[in-house]
């Protein structure tokens, strides 16, 4: 059923980045089922089409398109670009949700961890001591394990937030798209730093999406554009990631989110609805939302 504010979306374009899972796949499985067409894009796109095919099985109004895009490639992102400009004319929305995170901390973090957070790729092998984090939007717990392994975890904090945000207003601009939205999936590590030093430097690029988006709205503004710029901040979201490092043991990671209700990634997608359906003389500047229980 069509949300109230929505029905002006109907059939036009929304580019959700990281939508292999977790919120990204949430925000656009609601997408399609208000009617709209959806390019989720992240580096493998499995997952995205068993999300397409559920999507057009179950009836849903609109279309789910994958689209393979390594964020970190900024080639990558222009081609991709340009693809749903030939195919699609242009985005109307973007969802900049990808994000990664490395325990860095900032007097012993490795350079290549901070350029990964700034840019984009891959959680590598890890040698650390066994501890628990309270995290925000990707998982309530992140169990930093003694032995190497490669776990996804997401793209894109900074820069290519940044790219996909120029690439979708250039794209709104050269169509006359006056009522547009960019959103970006931030966290509640922009808006407060814990007391833990392997979140520091991931905190501070979320301190700097949080900047970005006000910057863009102010940016929008002098444009005198009505397109509008939002973030959205979650705490503690309940995704897969406990199951994939736990996956000899999903009673461990069942446990990962038992200390509290967590947030799911169908809440933070209905907070896009929301913002989506506003009328277009009100602009969100920022949700923050958490757990009840959360308590930072």
């Amino acid at each position: 059923m069509a949300r109230p504010g929505m029905e002006r979306w109907r059939d036009r374009l929304a580019l959700v980045t990281g939508a292999s899972g977790g919120i990204g796949a949430a925000v656009a499985r609601a997408l399609v089922q208000q009617g709209l067409k959806v390019v989720g894009c992240a580096r493998t796109v499995g997952n995205i089409e068993e999300l397409a095919a559920e999507c057009k099985s179950a009836g849903y109004p609109g279309t789910l398109i994958p689209y393979r895009c390594d964020l970190s490639n900024e080639e990558d992102i222009l081609s991709m670009f340009s693809a749903i400009r030939s195919q699609h004319s242009g985005v109307d929305i973007c969802i900049n949700n990808a994000g990664l995170a490395r325990p860095d901390t900032l007097l012993s973090g490795s350079t290549s961890g901070w350029k990964d957070m700034f840019n984009a790729g891959w959680l590598p092998s890890l040698s650390f001591s066994l501890v628990t984090i309270n995290w925000d939007e990707h998982t309530s717990i992140i169990n930093i394990w003694g032995h190497s392994s490669n776990v996804p975890w997401g793209q894109v904090n900074v820069l290519a937030l940044s790219i996909c945000t120029r690439e979708a207003y250039q794209s709104m601009k050269e169509r006359n798209v006056d009522d547009g939205h960019i959103i970006n999936i931030n966290s509640m590590s922009g808006h407060r730093v814990l007391p833990l030093s392997v979140t520091h430097f991931y905190s501070a690029t979320k301190y700097a999406v949080t900047a970005l988006t006000e910057g863009l709205r102010q940016e929008l503004r002098e444009a005198q554009t009505h397109i509008r710029a939002t973030c959205i901040s979650p705490g503690v979201v309940e995704t897969q990631f406990a199951f994939k490092l736990h996956d000899k043991d999903p009673e461990k990671a069942a446990a990962t989110y038992e200390q509290m209700k967590c947030l799911k990634p169908e809440d933070v997608a209905e907070a896009v609805i929301y913002v989506l359906s506003t009328p277009a003389h009100i602009q969100i500047g920022d949700i923050q939302m958490r757990p009840t229980e959360q308590v930072t």
